[in-house]
């Protein structure tokens, strides 16, 4: 999958992100490259990926392989390698809410934007070495998606903010104490 496309609401990019320059997406790779069972186009998704791995500062030419299971309509993802950077996706994680089986680039964007920070926190010696996205405790899972998901959001992706509390709270608790750390969590640009 190679190319390069111009940004636009459309294609995942929100009112007021700056999306620079054309996107290079000849270092993504999506799999399938024709999708059957939804309506899905690889290079739409390729070109959504590229601009989130460019705005979350992953190294430009690192190759990205996204495999993309359309058998199913759940929408588990995860980080299946850091190096090189492989992600597993369920379809049902890149669908539109309201229109099955179609594509929706901002849910994507958000999607990739939280799956890929998790990347650069795995690349950076600093952040240590957590275990790998299917051996995460589900309180440390919700963390981290705090984490990644108030960075997010500080890209100009609309906030999730709400969501991710309640999740937090049912793996930490509903208490103060809690939510004094989930919003440490949420507001910080670094935990090292």
């Amino acid at each position: 999958m190679t190319g390069t496309t111009q940004g636009g609401v459309a294609s995942g990019v929100p009112e007021g992100v700056d999306d620079g320059d054309a996107i290079d997406v000849s270092s993504v790779t999506v799999v399938p490259d024709t999708f059957t069972l939804v309506d899905y186009d690889a290079g739409e998704i390729a070109t959504v990926a590229a601009r989130v791995w460019r705005q979350v500062g992953l190294p430009a030419g690192a190759p990205l392989r996204i495999e993309v299971d359309e058998t199913t309509p759940l929408g588990r993802a995860w980080v299946a390698s850091a190096e090189p950077t492989v992600l597993g996706v369920e379809s049902g994680a890149l669908e539109h809410n309201h229109r099955p089986r179609q594509f929706d680039p901002l849910a994507a964007a958000q999607l990739f934007g939280r799956l890929l920070l998790r990347v650069r926190d795995r690349l950076d010696p600093a952040f240590g070495d957590p275990p790998a996205d299917d051996d995460l405790s589900l309180p440390l899972a919700a963390a981290w998606d705090a984490y990644c998901v108030g960075r997010v959001r500080r890209l100009g992706y609309p906030d999730q903010r709400q969501r991710r509390l309640y999740q937090f709270r049912v793996r930490h608790g509903f208490t103060d104490v809690g939510d004094a750390a989930f919003e440490r969590l949420w507001t910080a640009d670094s935990l090292t």
